[in-house]
């Protein structure tokens, strides 16, 4: 597994050729937009932000996303990541998601057609932030590629997915932003 995971508040890698992903609806404060959170105004609520990933290690087969909340309270315990969204079998020939691909994957053509949702912690697929009790909370993106294709059935959970993967990965990109 690579080492070199790259983390920061706005996606921007300091090397731009190492493996990084990066969301363009981030702003500049690090935050993600209101339409793609419970907090959202009308119709654009709850919408998965765009994703883009570059330098992909060249063995790369497939790759895996997982988007959490790493800062979501539970009543039996101090910090439990809360999972957000789930998304496997991602080809690597896509450069990223678009805005407001989940729920959508199923309408889209071509490369698209592959990528599968997994459960978040609402037990549904998809793109999913919860009310947040209180501001400030770090939503974690983390970019598997992988040096093969995961078969998951038809339940995909966080869970399985990190199973499946170990050994598998090859590298890592990931961000964080608030909420």
């Amino acid at each position: 597994m690579s080492n070199n995971v790259v983390v920061d508040m706005t996606g921007i890698s300091p090397d731009a050729d190492e493996f990084r992903m990066v969301s363009p609806a981030v702003n500049k404060e690090g935050k993600l937009p209101r339409w793609c959170t419970d907090d959202g105004q009308g119709a654009k609520r709850n919408i998965s932000p765009p994703i883009e990933w570059y330098n992909l290690p060249k063995e790369t087969k497939s790759l895996a996303l997982v988007v959490q909340d790493i800062d979501a309270p539970d009543p039996s315990s101090p910090l439990v990541p809360w999972t957000i969204w789930v998304v496997a079998d991602i080809p690597p020939t896509l450069k990223g998601l678009p805005e407001g691909f989940s729920g959508k994957n199923d309408k889209l053509s071509g490369e698209y057609e592959k990528v599968v949702e997994g459960n978040n912690d609402e037990k549904i697929p998809g793109w999913r932030v919860p009310m947040m009790p209180n501001p400030g909370h770090r939503i974690e993106f983390r970019l598997y590629a992988l040096d093969d294709e995961v078969h998951l059935g038809r339940t995909v959970t966080k869970e399985r997915l990190l199973d499946t993967i170990q050994g598998h990965v090859i590298g890592e990109a990931a961000f964080i932003t608030l909420h």
